[in-house]
């Protein structure tokens, strides 16, 4: 068996020259993975066989290290698949580079530039100088030279650079004296950061002894805590950048908090500061405990493990943990779907805990560089510095002192004499707005095992929790201290069990636990009337909320039961109502608490996907809630949790269907509700609009008023009513028998695209395949027919743009596009096809269709709800399908999950009946299952390419009219 240091030895005895790798060497066998004397002897009989024909003699050296790298690739990916080694892999191909490095600068000093031997030095730096090693990392070197190197040598580094960059390697690499490398060094972090990873491959040995020796000496000694607070910073600069949270569902296993990086940033500190050469050595310097020793090498390995098999995956550097690949990655881990939770998301969870014991692990070391700079600051600059940031009392506490804005313990026995105090330190740093000294935290992390059901069940212990869940200041910090700590899930056992918990699909950005701590966020910035601009209502109303404490609660633990096989809001119930009693909340506050977790998607459910004009929707809604302040209460927490989810999730369109149910909710709960017929009230609303048509002839506005039906009588508003009206009388006057409208609204997040057209059966099947060759994301869609047999339809889309020019530019383009398909100068299936092409089909998520037809939600109307895996003109092919049917779409709300679609129809037969008969129900289910599946449908592919307009309109114009948007 050939270890690596074994191979590194054979290798120097049989080139005259050392290989001694700065670090420490794993007992590893290296000899299946490459044949390095066989390689060797390969290469020199290329040399010899090819003197004369310098051409071929490359051709055939590059073949021939390219197949060495493949192979032995090859087979360091079969190992990681056997042993599951993440480190060893990286070790591995390393290796494997190093002879590869080896083998081309011995060919090119013996055979290309013969003087050139011993004239410089190939070292590694970067993660390669770690001996580390990710299959398609970059290949980083250093190439030391001589004082006043000659030519050729420059030539002899450009022929291996060409070679490793012919096999298809991404070199970086310099080339440097070692004067140039200290001077450098001196005021550059980065270099220095290199040079600090150094490692010696091959040629000139001494080159690279020097530099680490002047290194040392002149750049390292006395410079730790300069070095210590640029990586600090460097290290929160990237997290800025990722995101700031290790819990992001898609991680960057490199660069992400919690990732590689964040490690190699201690491996930096612990190396320049206590200069050591082996993590192993901070267990007897009293850094790190063994425990904490074992838990840094398992994370080191499970991250390369992860890195290893994503780069394997895809071919490529690839760092992001996509969904797509997450799958593949826990099968070869070996996971197996759990009751409750799948094989991915088990993996994921090893992740996110992974990733927060590398957060502890910083903390813990952190805290011990402090307290090393302390006492190592000598003489009376010392005593002067001790003395200026000596410890401060905190009033009404003996058990804590402050240190420079940061709380810290008054002696190390706290937590031990009284458990509690584990419980008073967050709330403490909470009501003094101070920051947690490492120290504090590192000792919070070893004190877990004291949060006990004593503990859990203590009376002031509850008190304190209480007052910093509800506190008015920043009660998110405190509450995400406390999980990074792992107090929270000691302390909530229930919380423990959805810590670094991830939901498998594209919506939740977050993992459960950070989900709920961020939802607390939302609601105290609400409470701080801090949101007033994008939340008017709830900022109203969170004044008059009269049990703050309830509401809290129900936020935190709204997502508790995830994971479970039951569904999560009755399972959540059931935990709440256990906690509200250890929390000391009233019988009253409990009942809120249980019926907020119960429903606490009924809300935005009822917004989203329900149609807001239909007064059954109203009423079903009100009958589930019952009071104006559980009203209340439900709007606050939907929107936190909505907002909680992601960036991007919330936007003003929710917002307003949120609005529209609370108000028209108030108004029933609160015996408001209208009993005039519904005849007397559309007679009212035609009245009112001839009425508002001022300057209108007589004639005119009849006519125009008499073209609508009761729907749209009752359900658009009076000023959209009066807009629609002029918009129609100006497309008459033109003779246009298409035309469009567009505006848009900034508060609502919507820009509202009005067609005007001859009816068809197809024709909201169309207008949708044109918003999607477009581009554009429908949310909404209001389907009315005049009485002279044109249709007039109202399209919301997203709002791409936050300038009103630029949006209202995108909504003519989307305008002319569905004129172009409606008047067939463009065909429906050729321009989606385009679409569809640029976007790439997540192969990642399984979303089995399904479909929901049901009479009792509606009055007048069938409601059909879909639900699948959403895709470029799936709402086209839907709405085509119903037409196909014989199916009235009435109004239609489309709902976005992430990668899942949600669609609602509220439908009639073609007499303006509901859908009665079990096999008509079941021949719509049949076919809209088969379109959502994408499987073959005859008549689909009948599907009409335009709907022809007269010759005469073949170009229409399209007006724009930008609505101001006001906060409801």
């Amino acid at each position: 068996m050939q270890t690596k240091r074994e191979a590194s030895l054979d290798q120097a005895a049989r080139h005259e020259q050392e290989a001694a790798p700065a670090t420490a060497m794993r007992d590893l066998d290296f000899s299946n993975i490459l044949d390095v004397e066989l390689l060797h002897k390969q290469c020199d009989a290329i040399a010899e066989a090819n003197r004369n024909r310098p051409d071929v003699m490359r051709a055939d050296l590059l073949a021939a290290l390219k197949k060495a790298s493949t192979e032995g690739r090859q087979k360091a990916r079969a190992a990681l698949l056997a042993d599951g080694g993440g480190l060893n892999c990286a070790y591995r191909i390393s290796w494997l580079q190093d002879q590869i490095i080896t083998v081309l600068y011995n060919f090119a000093t013996a055979h290309i530039f013969p003087h050139q031997k011993d004239k410089f030095a190939v070292t590694a730096v970067g993660g390669y100088g770690r001996d580390t090693l990710a299959p398609g990392s970059d290949i980083d070197l250093l190439f030391l030279f001589l004082p006043r190197p000659a030519e050729e040598t420059h030539k002899a580094v450009e022929f291996m650079l060409y070679v490793l960059w012919d096999m298809g390697f991404k070199v970086g690499h310099a080339t440097r004296t070692v004067e140039e490398c200290i001077a450098l060094s001196k005021s550059d972090m980065t270099i220095r950061t290199a040079i600090l990873e150094m490692r010696y491959i091959c040629g000139l040995q001494r080159l690279e002894t020097e530099l680490e020796a002047r290194f040392d000496k002149e750049i390292v000694t006395g410079t730790g805590p300069e070095f210590i607070a640029a990586k600090l910073a460097e290290r929160d600069e990237r997290h800025r950048k990722a995101g700031d949270t290790r819990y992001l569902v898609e991680p960057n296993v490199k660069e992400g908090k919690g990732g590689l990086r964040d490690l190699h940033t201690l491996f930096w500190i612990s190396k320049y500061y206590y200069h050591v050469r082996d993590q192993a050595e901070l267990v007897k310097l009293g850094v790190l405990s063994k425990h904490e020793y074992r838990l840094l090498e398992k994370a080191d390995d499970f991250l390369w493990a992860v890195r290893c098999h994503m780069h394997f995956l895809t071919g490529k550097a690839e760092e992001r943990l996509s969904f797509d690949i997450q799958r593949e990655i826990a099968e070869a881990f070996g996971y197996h779907t759990r009751p409750g939770l799948s094989a991915v998301e088990r993996f994921m969870k090893h992740y996110f805990l992974v990733a927060k014991d590398v957060g502890d692990l910083t903390r813990i070391l952190c805290a011990a560089l402090e307290d090393q700079q302390a006492k190592s600051i000598p003489g009376l600059t010392g005593v002067i510095s001790r003395f200026t940031h000596r410890n401060r009392k905190i009033a009404g506490s003996v058990e804590f002192v402050e240190d420079r804005g940061r709380i810290a313990l008054a002696d190390p026995e706290v937590f031990k004499r009284d458990p509690v105090s584990i419980i008073r330190l967050f709330h403490v740093a909470d009501i003094n707005g101070l920051e947690f000294h490492p120290d504090a935290l590192k000792r919070v992390t070893r004190s877990l095992t004291l949060i006990d059901n004593s503990l859990r069940e203590n009376d002031e212990a509850n008190r304190l929790f209480m007052s910093i869940l509800t506190s008015k200041r920043d009660p998110a910090l405190i509450l995400r201290r406390m999980n990074e700590a792992g107090v929270l899930g000691r302390f909530i056992p229930e919380f423990g069990k959805i810590v670094a918990m991830m939901q498998f699909n594209m919506y939740h950005h977050y993992t459960v636990d950070e989900h709920l701590i961020r939802t607390v966020d939302v609601l105290s910035e609400i409470d701080k009337s801090r949101a007033e601009e994008l939340h008017p209502l709830a900022n109203k109303l969170i004044s008059g909320i009269e049990d703050r404490e309830a509401l809290y609660v129900a936020v935190l633990l709204h997502d508790i039961a995830k994971g479970r096989q039951e569904d999560h809001s009755i399972a959540g119930a059931r935990v709440a109502r256990k906690l509200c009693t250890r929390f000391a909340l009233s019988q009253k506050q409990t009942e809120i608490v249980v019926w907020l977790i119960e429903e606490h998607l009924t809300m935005s459910m009822v917004a989203q996907t329900r149609d807001l004009t239909d007064r059954k929707t109203i009423t079903d809604f009100a009958d589930r809630v019952q009071s104006l302040e559980r009203l209340k209460m439900l709007l606050i927490l939907t929107i936190c949790d909505i907002r909680a989810v992601g960036p991007g999730v919330w936007n003003g369109w929710k917002g307003q269907l949120l609005r529209t149910l609370y108000y028209e909710t108030e108004l029933l709960l609160a015996g408001g509700f209208s009993e005039v017929s519904r005849k007397e009230r559309a007679n009212a609303a035609a009245e009112a609009l001839h009425a508002a048509l001022t300057d209108w002839s007589q004639k005119d506005r009849n006519t125009y008023t008499k073209l609508h039906y009761q729907p749209y009588l009752l359900s658009v508003p009076l000023e959209d009513q009066i807009r629609h009206a002029h918009f129609i009388r100006q497309a008459d006057k033109a003779g246009q028998a298409l035309a469009t409208t567009v505006r848009t609204d900034s508060f609502h997040a919507i820009t509202e695209i009005t067609v005007l057209s001859p009816d068809h059966p197809r024709l909201l099947a169309v207008i949708a395949g044109a918003c999607a060759a477009a581009g554009a994301n429908i949310v909404d869609a209001q389907i009315f027919t005049t009485s002279d047999g044109r249709a007039l339809d109202t399209i919301h889309v997203s709002r791409e743009f936050a300038d009103d020019a630029d949006e209202l530019r995108r909504a003519a383009t989307i305008g002319r596009m569905i004129e172009d398909v409606l008047s067939g100068r463009k065909r429906l299936p050729e321009v989606i096809a385009t679409r569809a092409r640029n976007r790439k089909k997540s192969k990642a998520f399984v979303i089995p269709p399904s479909v929901n037809i049901t009479n009792s939600l509606s009055n007048k109307f069938t409601v059909i709800e879909v639900e699948c895996l959403d895709r470029p003109g799936l709402l086209s092919e839907i709405t085509a399908v119903l037409s196909d049917l014989s199916l009235d779409i009435q109004s239609a709300r489309i709902t976005t999950f992430g990668e899942k679609v949600i669609d609602t129809f509220y439908v009639t037969d073609l007499v303006g009946q509901k859908i009665s008969g079990d096999s008509k129900r079941a021949n719509i289910t049949a076919r809209l299952k088969a379109v959502m599946a994408e499987e073959e449908d005859e008549l689909r592919e009948r599907m009409p390419s335009g709907i022809i307009a007269p010759a005469a309109t073949a170009r229409t114009s399209t007006s724009t009219d930008k609505k101001a948007g006001s906060p409801v």
